[in-house]
């Protein structure tokens, strides 16, 4: 049986070799940064699709309610598809490398993208469309279940010591860029008159997916495997079944990421797709605003996001997510009680903050303080199936718990508020069981 200092010795990312430069530093992080940037650009597209459109395009014989929770469902779907990423991505970034898995996952996010953006509606080829829909959407699923591991790892294990908190922080932060690029790319087609907006304008982002996946593949190319990797390679310590030892040997290490990471993944789900429809759909504010503010709170991620990342190396990575867990569940309360002015500057506010400020401090160190909780080894598939299987609990359905929570408080956010404020309290207690990351 492994004992603490072993465990310790084994977590703790590789310092890179001496000759490679910061050169090699930046590029890592960069290809990490603009390869998550695609991704999720096409990731989002759907959650805002979903939404603002999906309901009417293919589920029209719906009530309104029961309509946006079939749209939210389909969005679900790919949160069910990620762990399946996770565990075969995961498995054979541990066997075969990092950066090949980053290649595939790329295409298997970007094509299935450009497909939705050509599935007929409902009233010209019926539930097909819908099928279609969750067809796509399982694949994209699959891909960020596959990426995310591989991204963060090419990052934090090219990174040199001191500074792998912030390196971390940058495919982080090419979240809110892909954010910002799809809610940008729904903002345009959503002035369209709204007869257009919904018989091809909503179809043009998905379809302009094809572009930024030949930039990601480009700039993905130039980056060399992760030095981790290399070093497991040569020694011939790659595990046969890295997910399984994963599970055999580090399960307090999986279930207490599931924990932290299921919290942090509701609260931002929350943000840019539970309050969107609340605030234009329940409240009646204007879709074009709400989507500036998902938009600046993206924005602002850009500088945050970094700079948490910074911060995380002089505090440690697990304080600062703890620190984010406190201010999450102190904010729950306030977030929809700005929204429930209906003021549009509030509101605006109020996205602004839940995006820019409080989920930065969360989601920045993770990367790091993840990773360190696996050896090299098996840290692909260990990281990659504790985070997807959180995504599932904390992202997936939290659209459409939240929903059915404010229906059953009678419109008011009473439920919702507990409910985030529940997973918070729980998210400390699984973050106190952590290592503490070493960057």
């Amino acid at each position: 049986m492994q004992t603490r200092s072993t465990l310790d010795e084994h977590a703790t990312i590789a310092t890179p070799a001496p000759e490679r430069t910061a050169k090699h530093y930046l590029l890592a992080g960069w290809a990490s940064m603009a390869g998550t940037t695609i991704e999720w650009y096409d990731f989002f597209l759907y959650g805002t699709a979903a939404a603002l459109v999906f309901n009417r395009i293919f589920f029209p014989s719906l009530d309104p309610v029961v309509g946006t929770l079939a749209a939210f469902g389909t969005f679900a779907v790919g949160f069910i598809g990620r762990p399946m990423g996770g565990i075969v991505f995961g498995h054979f970034g541990d066997r075969i490398g990092r950066k090949s898995m980053l290649m595939i996952t790329l295409l298997l996010m970007g094509v299935p993208s450009m497909i939705i953006g050509l599935i007929p509606s409902y009233d010209s080829i019926g539930y097909w469309a819908a099928a279609l829909l969750i067809a796509m959407r399982f694949l994209q699923g699959m891909a960020v279940g596959g990426e995310w591991g591989g991204a963060v790892l090419m990052a934090v294990e090219h990174a040199p010591k001191g500074r792998k908190g912030l390196f971390g922080s940058l495919p982080q932060t090419g979240v809110g860029l892909g954010l910002i690029l799809s809610s940008v790319a729904m903002a345009a087609v959503a002035a369209l008159p709204e007869a257009d907006m919904l018989s091809w304008g909503w179809r043009v982002p998905f379809l302009a997916s094809i572009a930024l996946v030949g930039l990601g593949w480009f700039i993905r190319a130039k980056v060399p495997e992760s030095p981790d990797f290399e070093k497991i390679r040569k020694q011939g310590k790659a595990e046969k079944s890295p997910v399984t030892a994963a599970l055999r040997r580090h399960p307090r290490e999986v279930l207490t990421i599931v924990g932290a990471r299921a919290a942090e993944n509701t609260w931002f789900y929350m943000v840019v797709t539970f309050a969107l429809a609340y605030a234009t759909q329940q409240l009646h504010l204007p879709k074009a605003e709400m989507l500036h503010a998902i938009t600046a709170g993206a924005a602002l991620s850009l500088v945050t996001m970094p700079l948490c990342g910074h911060l995380s190396d002089r505090i440690g990575q697990r304080r600062m997510f703890a620190i984010g867990l406190v201010l999450m569940c102190a904010f729950a309360a306030p977030f929809f009680m700005m929204l429930g002015t209906q003021q549009t500057s509030t509101a605006w506010w109020a996205i602004v903050l839940g995006l820019g400020v409080v989920f930065p401090i969360l989601y920045a160190p993770e990367s790091l303080l993840f990773a360190q909780q696996f050896p090299a080894e098996i840290r692909y598939s260990g990281i990659s199936l504790s985070v997807q299987l959180a995504g599932v609990i904390g992202g997936g359905f939290a659209p459409m718990i939240a929903t059915s929570l404010l229906k059953a408080g009678g419109g008011q956010p009473h439920y919702v508020i507990a409910y985030l404020v529940g997973f918070g309290v729980f998210a400390l207690m699984c973050t106190a069981l952590m290592r503490p990351a070493r960057a």
